[in-house]
């Protein structure tokens, strides 16, 4: 039984998207959502910011290759993945990132702000 591995995020593009073809020709597109927290803590409010690197694939990925440019709003539904590697010197490294299956653009106009104006038409991944 698979168990839930399952994120949503919602916040802007810390930098424009990076799109690029594997080689066997399937579009793959890699951006960085930057996501605003605030808080309250012994009566003094607190901001802080978490960066989540993203990727896409297939139409989602060229949609977002398209339309996606640096302080844009979206909101992310994926799974998170963790991706195991040696480097030169054998030592092991781990990150985490999401794979976004669904990608919601909010609007390009107004103040830049996810949760601002009605959302544009949704990417889903098939």
């Amino acid at each position: 039984m698979n168990q839930l591995n399952s994120v949503i995020l919602e916040g802007n593009l810390v930098r424009d998207p990076e799109g690029k073809l594997t080689s066997s020709g399937k579009a793959v597109c890699n951006f960085t959502l930057g996501c605003n927290r605030s808080y309250k803590q012994d009566g003094v409010r607190h901001k802080e910011v978490s960066y989540f690197d993203v990727e896409v694939w297939a139409k989602v990925a060229e949609s977002c290759e398209k339309h996606l440019k640096k302080g844009r709003g979206v909101r992310v539904v994926g799974r998170l993945k963790q991706d195991h590697w040696i480097d030169d010197e054998g030592k092991g490294h781990s990150r985490v990132r999401i794979v976004g299956e669904h990608v919601e653009f909010q609007s390009s106009g107004g103040s830049g702000n996810s949760s601002s104006g009605k959302p544009e038409p949704e990417t889903k991944a098939k």
